[in-house]
């Protein structure tokens, strides 16, 4: 039995990554978008957990998430920043995600340091690398027609 599943699952993985095309597949967008050969590319996830600050004093906390949405909205601008979002409660205190698009840890601390809810550590940030598709920043425009 286990020399069977062995052959079926070789089998697959050779009709998978052999011969078979997408008959849509772009080569010169899939360049365009910094894509390899499967059309995806490295991205920096970062998942925000609650900080130990907790700011009290709530006109300091609304400037600080001002400008955490300022910067958002900026990274944004620049195509830097192509995924935001809070999650929902949970039992391990993460409180939001980013998907930046840039092939570097480092080059995603640059971009954060200027959140400024990162600076004073009501958000600590874990970064990550991720892969996925190349396409995920063209998801931006779409996003900007349908946001109000």
């Amino acid at each position: 039995m286990k020399t069977f599943l062995t052959v079926a699952l070789s089998f697959l993985l050779v009709s998978f990554s052999n011969g078979q095309t997408n008959p849509d597949y772009d080569s010169t967008l899939a360049r365009k978008l910094g894509g390899d050969e499967r059309g995806m590319k490295m991205y920096v996830l970062v998942i925000l957990k609650s900080g130990p600050n907790n700011v009290q004093d709530s006109i300091k906390r609304a400037q600080l998430f001002a400008g955490h949405f300022e910067n958002i909205n900026k990274l944004a601008g620049f195509k830097k920043l192509i995924v935001a979002g809070p999650l929902d409660k949970n039992e391990k205190s993460y409180r939001g995600i980013f998907i930046l698009d840039v092939p570097t840890i480092d080059e995603a601390k640059v971009l954060l340091d200027g959140d400024p809810t990162i600076k004073e550590k009501i958000f600590e940030p874990e970064y990550y690398h991720w892969y996925g598709s190349a396409a995920l920043p063209e998801y931006l425009e779409a996003d900007r027609k349908i946001r109000k």
